[in-house]
């Protein structure tokens, strides 16, 4: 069932994860328990599937599909599905995205390719073919994922400028700019643009702070985890009750914390760990080259989550 029309991509969208079995194939069963957990958060605006917090780099076409179809069927009714649109090429991305409109999906996440990472930041022409090639495919709305400023993956502010007003179907940015100045500058501008794009911050690690700055909402791994938790924040922000934000705040710091610490690309194993810890993952595996935390580790995740209190 496709919830299209009303998608609204603002508010608290959780990124889920994925569950493995110990040969590393899917383990639908157990995915599928933990997307209908975040689902039924209540105050969630959408969930997204097929993202860096479900290992997308390391699931081919034919797996994403299934990963798509099975969300739909179990949480579809429920809430809209984002599905993430992932591909080094924009011929495929232009494929997954076709295939996520007519599978259900009711928009579109856009990974940068990773074909640009070696100076594709000063051929904006490519950022422009990648996304009229993906616009081209699909009437579903688009997100725009922008990744931090100091990397070869960024769009510079010039070049969204130019983006959103080339291809109007793009109605928000999932924003990694990793820069709070940029960062406001994105929310003040982009949100108030003839055809608005709304920010949607991933800067989970400085969360309380970007939504202050005015974002629409925000787009997060973390989310898996304490969705209910960022529920509470952005209602705290959006009401101007300092006092609540920051008690709210005080509880996502300690996992916060010891999610986004070096290396920073172990922050979705961490999550599907806390999952495990937390009785509400049987087993946490991770698809090579990804690899298993250390029990020191672990033992550290146990103590953020303590002083969590979740």
């Amino acid at each position: 069932m496709s919830h299209t029309n009303q998608i609204k991509l603002e508010g608290v969208i959780p990124a889920t994860l994925l569950a493995f079995d110990k040969d590393f194939n899917i383990n639908e069963k157990s995915s599928r328990k933990h997307i209908r957990d975040c689902a039924v958060i209540d105050g969630i605006s959408a969930l997204t599937i097929n993202g860096h917090s479900s290992e997308v780099h390391a699931c081919n076409f034919e797996e994403q599909k299934r990963i798509l179809n099975f969300s739909l069927d179990e949480v579809g009714d429920i809430v809209p599905i984002i599905n993430g649109v992932y591909a080094d090429g924009s011929i495929e991305a232009a494929k997954i995205a076709t295939m996520s409109e007519q599978n259900g999906a009711s928009a579109l996440l856009c990974f940068p390719p990773q074909s640009m990472s070696m100076g594709g930041h000063l051929r904006p022409e490519m950022a422009l073919e990648h996304f009229k090639r993906i616009a081209g495919s699909t009437d579903l709305p688009l997100i725009c994922f922008n990744y931090p400023a100091s990397g070869n993956l960024t769009y510079p502010f010039e070049t969204l400028l130019k983006l959103f007003e080339t291809v109007p179907s793009i109605k928000a940015i999932k924003d990694w700019s990793n820069d709070p100045m940029l960062h406001e500058k994105h929310i003040r501008t982009f949100q108030n643009l003839s055809n608005p794009v709304n920010v949607l911050t991933t800067h989970s690690s400085w969360l309380m702070s970007s939504l202050v700055m005015g974002a629409k909402g925000l787009l997060s791994g973390a989310g898996s985890v304490i969705a209910h938790l960022q529920v509470q924040l952005y209602r705290a922000v959006k009401d101007k009750d300092l006092d609540k934000a920051q008690k709210v705040n005080d509880q996502i710091f300690p996992l916060a914390q010891a999610f986004y610490s070096p290396p920073f690309l172990d922050m979705h194993n961490r999550m599907k760990e806390v999952l495990v810890l937390t009785g509400k993952m049987d087993e946490a595996f991770v698809r090579p080259p990804l690899m298993k935390l250390s029990a020191k580790e672990i033992n550290h995740l146990k103590q953020a989550l303590v002083l969590s209190r979740i």
